[in-house]
């Protein structure tokens, strides 16, 4: 691990959301080493030194001009009410194309909310995938078409850049990006200090206006409850809807509807989610590993953990595992686990052991 924090610049621009701004500061900030050092050290700065109105009924001070921009490893920029042409014309105004000049080539980027429009009007996400807040989302694709906008989800990973959707999504961006940078367990802890979900299921589709349902209308957590005691084992569509009560139909509706996400969807992930966290704090072998978490064979766990995580998982486990198991492995000359493949059985149609169902 690096002996000096990664360090997180926030850029304050008027206009700006404070609820937004306090994200990087509270979710960075409560990252710690095992030994209670700051995992991060977080600044802010504006387009010059001093007061940055918000659009509260106050303002903020800052310290520092754009220049700070130069020392940071990451650059977060929160959603402001005041983007002027950049909002209006996908422009950037000259004195905030020479405030983003001062960023570093290979600087991570980082945009919360309606904050995507000034990296797209940057041309940072130019043929990337990224998001922004539901309602301003066709907005944005018209304004920028060499963006593949995705309105559905709460944060893109484009390595170095990334996106969150609107407003309190930003904490789940971040969290991410603890997660990537230090591990499930950092991330957890920060969750827990900061009392939110380590991970939330689903994305922007849940929180679109529907009309609210029926107050008899029955939800889907039992059969939540009843998987996550269960996600080794093979499971069907038609077991979690009885749980509920409900045709197969129904409560694949009512799933949708609660989480945005499929029943088979949300299952994948919870099961990606389980094999992060062994693969983080275990040796166990990527068989039985993938037996542990439902996947059934090596093959379909490198197949989820590759399209969810960006790598495989022996890589992933080679960058996160704990201390002591880390030298474990150096003590084994280096062996790492082997992948092999092996041919699933070919589940029932109402299957989700290897995530068929969608």
């Amino acid at each position: 691990m690096d002996s000096q924090p990664h360090r997180v610049v926030v850029l304050a621009l008027a206009g700006l959301l404070p609820f937004e701004l306090g994200i990087p500061h509270r979710i960075f900030g409560r990252a710690k080493d095992p030994a209670g050092r700051p995992l991060y050290e977080i600044r802010t700065c504006g387009l010059a030194p001093g007061q940055v109105p918000t659009d509260a009924d106050f303002a903020i001070h800052v310290d520092h001009g754009p220049e700070l921009l130069a020392t940071a490893d990451t650059v977060v920029v929160p959603a402001s009410y005041e983007l002027g042409p950049v909002h209006s014309e996908g422009r950037l105004t000259p004195e905030l194309a020479a405030a983003l000049a001062h960023i570093r080539p290979g600087t991570r980027l980082v945009s919360i909310c309606t904050g995507g429009y000034v990296l797209a009007a940057a041309g940072y996400l130019d043929g990337r995938r990224a998001t922004t807040h539901w309602s301003s989302a066709e907005h944005f694709q018209q304004l920028f078409p060499a963006v593949r906008v995705d309105a559905d989800v709460l944060y893109t990973d484009e390595g170095d850049v990334l996106t969150s959707a609107g407003v309190a999504s930003g904490i789940d961006l971040c969290l991410h990006i603890v997660r990537r940078d230090h591990g499930a367990a950092v991330a957890n802890q920060v969750a827990r200090l900061t009392v939110v979900p380590p991970h939330r299921d689903g994305g922007q589709a849940q929180f679109i206006a529907r009309p609210v349902p029926e107050l008899q209308q029955a939800s889907t957590a039992a059969a939540r409850a009843w998987v996550m005691d269960r996600l080794h084992e093979p499971l069907r569509l038609t077991d979690l809807a009885r749980q509920e009560t409900m045709s197969v139909r129904t409560f694949t509706r009512r799933f949708r509807e609660e989480s945005g996400v499929s029943p088979g969807e949300w299952i994948v992930g919870q099961r990606v989610e389980r094999a992060r966290a062994l693969l983080e704090q275990t040796d166990m072998p990527m068989e039985q590993l993938a037996r542990e978490t439902g996947f059934g064979g090596a093959q379909s766990l490198r197949k989820h953990v590759q399209a969810a995580l960006g790598v495989s998982p022996t890589a992933y486990r080679r960058t996160f595992r704990e201390t002591r198991q880390e030298a474990r492995e150096e003590t084994r000359g280096g062996i790492r686990d082997e992948i092999r493949d092996e041919i699933l059985p070919s589940p029932d149609g109402t299957s989700v052991a290897a995530g068929s169902v969608r």
